[in-house]
């Protein structure tokens, strides 16, 4: 796997609540490329529960929507906004596993809409949550002007050794 630099780190008043680093209140994700899939691996934590450890379906939502964006980010170089997720809860997380693992895939393209698979396996590799989101993304000069949108690349391609 490999590691996706956040394109937008470092922007002034960037505290998305899915991926940015110093959203204190957010989730904090970090996303990593794995052939075809984007992948998080994220450590769930009490706070962020709805009954006795088990992990709050809006959060699991919260998770499986941003996966859905960097899916977008890497595999389309674009931005863009979730207009549809249909998301199917079909057996708990658990907020005492050590991690979960998040991960999304686009499934297709028509013009500006895009549709991404997505899911949260446990710590067995069990799936716990999967979710079909479809997004309206944007021109790369609307990505870029209104999105603050630079590209989004690997740590080894930034490095210049992909």
């Amino acid at each position: 796997m490999k590691k996706i630099v956040n394109p937008w780190k470092g922007i002034k008043d960037y505290f998305c609540f899915g991926c940015a680093p110093d959203n204190e209140a957010g989730v904090k994700m970090e996303f990593y490329e794995d052939g075809e899939d984007i992948v998080s691996v994220w450590h769930p934590e009490p706070k962020y529960q709805g009954w006795k450890d088990t992990l709050h379906g809006g959060i699991q939502a919260v998770l499986l929507d941003e996966i859905c964006a960097w899916a977008i980010a890497r595999k389309l170089q674009t931005a863009g906004v979730t207009s549809k997720m249909e998301t199917r809860y079909l057996k708990p997380v658990m907020t005492t596993d050590d991690h979960i693992i998040i991960r999304a895939r686009i499934r297709e393209k028509h013009r500006n809409l895009v549709t991404v698979d997505a899911r949260i396996d446990n710590i067995k590799g069990e799936t716990c949550t999967q979710a079909v989101c479809t997004y309206f993304t944007f021109s790369e000069e609307k990505a870029r002007k209104e999105m603050y949108f630079k590209g989004c690349h690997t740590v080894d391609e930034e490095a210049g050794t992909a």
